[in-house]
């Protein structure tokens, strides 16, 4: 007889632990009321009313996509830009616990969940621009076009999108106490890296190889049979940019949430990732020049995409290289943070020039996005935000929990030996 209402008082406890932090309900939703979270709220609700205005009047109720120019904002900045934004999970998974370098740990699984949502909300937008959810199998089961380079993003994109789940799992268990779960998930870690990293590197480069179906198309400044190396040399270098932009976030608005340990090695962390993206950028330069040289397109330099071209590659490529070479020689923090953001833009405006403003650039009359569409894509990126805070809030994410530091993992078992962070 008193067993049930045991059980109901302890699920009741974990949900105020959990779930409220610590707050009953009525606190909880008082704490809420927040000028950030007003401001949210009404961004998500616009954004709500014009996806069902989308999911009930089409596409062409909130866009101006059209025969000519299909592609628009929704997969722009969810898919082409969204993608190579979340690359952070396979750059500093394989720095962690493929190259052992145990200096960026206490961000790994911080870059872990950037990766994770990241990917899950480039689905959401690929999904919103589509139309049918319940089709979204259909491509990869039903339709078996293995030449068709869709095909493989859709695969490579689902198979990441569990991986990244599986190596962030662990932090759900530790939040959740299940510690022989954690146990179970720690396990295929390297596994789940390596895996992570092919399939990264895979779908990464295939979203660059679906414009060589386009040279008719795509301007010939953006188009090369070099492609999909840009494509996946840049999203390593918007990787590592987003774990220095995220890591400056947390560690100004969320600093609450994390431990010492985080926060006493983020200096020298961003000064590491600011030092790797440099050398990524002038990688990147350099294939790009090459690209130029052998399609012998000097000439279209000197037109108006000629220099919209330009101002690409020397504001947002070869000067934040040279800006990470001097912050991280003058060991200025503030710098290597300032030019992990002017990269991001960077990567946002290649993907834009590749994927609508290059693309179909001979059509006479082009109209890019409707401003509805934009609204649509600031709620969903509102929506990102919040999923992320809330996890943060709750998980160990920026933080190692006491009762694990202690834990030891096993290498021969998979995992990298752990201690304390």
């Amino acid at each position: 007889m008193n067993r049930y209402p045991r059980q109901r008082t302890t699920a009741r406890s974990w949900a105020r632990e959990k779930l409220f932090l610590g707050q009953s309900l009525t606190e909880y939703m008082e704490g809420l009321v927040t000028p950030f979270n007003l401001i949210a709220e009404l961004i998500v609700i616009v954004g709500l009313v014009l996806l069902v205005i989308r999911f009930t009047q089409g596409l062409g109720a909130v866009t101006a996509a059209s025969q000519d120019q299909p592609w628009g904002l929704l997969l722009n900045w969810g898919l082409f830009s969204g993608v190579p934004l979340s690359a952070s999970g396979f750059v500093l998974g394989t720095a962690v616990y493929l190259l052992g370098l145990k200096k960026y740990h206490p961000v790994v699984k911080n870059a872990i969940l950037v990766g994770f949502l990241g990917y899950l909300f480039a689905v959401i937008f690929l999904l919103v621009d589509l139309g049918r959810p319940w089709r979204l199998p259909y491509p990869m089961v039903m339709s078996f076009g293995t030449a068709s380079v869709l095909f493989l993003v859709a695969w490579h994109v689902f198979l990441y999108l569990s991986c990244q789940f599986l190596e962030f799992f662990p932090s759900v268990a530790e939040w959740g106490g299940w510690r022989n779960l954690r146990r179970w998930a720690l396990a295929p870690t390297i596994g789940l890296t390596i895996f992570g990293v092919i399939l990264s590197t895979l779908h990464q480069s295939a979203l660059g190889a679906m414009f060589l179906l386009a040279p008719g198309k795509l301007h010939p400044l953006w188009y090369s049979q070099y492609i999909p190396a840009l494509f996946l040399i840049s999203a390593i270098a918007a990787g590592l940019c987003m774990v220095i932009f995220v890591s400056f976030l947390t560690q100004r608005f969320l600093r609450d949430q994390a431990d010492s340990n985080y926060l006493a090695s983020l200096n020298g962390i961003t000064l590491g990732l600011g030092k790797a993206a440099s050398f990524v950028l002038i990688t990147y330069f350099g294939l790009k020049m090459i690209a130029l040289a052998q399609g012998d397109r000097w000439d279209l330099l000197n037109t108006p995409y000629g220099y919209w071209f330009l101002t690409e590659m020397i504001g947002f490529v070869l000067l934040p290289c040279f800006l990470f070479v001097f912050a991280v020689r003058e060991r200025s923090v503030g710098l290597v943070q300032f030019t992990a953001i002017l990269t991001i833009v960077g990567v946002i405006i290649n993907r834009f020039n590749v994927s609508l403003i290059a693309l179909n650039w001979t059509l006479p009359q082009r109209e890019f996005f409707n401003w509805k569409e934009s609204l649509i894509v600031i709620a969903i990126i509102t929506m990102q935000i919040l999923v992320y805070r809330w996890i943060v809030n709750r998980m160990p994410v920026l933080r190692e929990q006491p009762e694990y530091k202690t834990e030891p993992l096993d290498v021969e078992a998979g995992v990298l030996v752990q201690s304390g962070g």
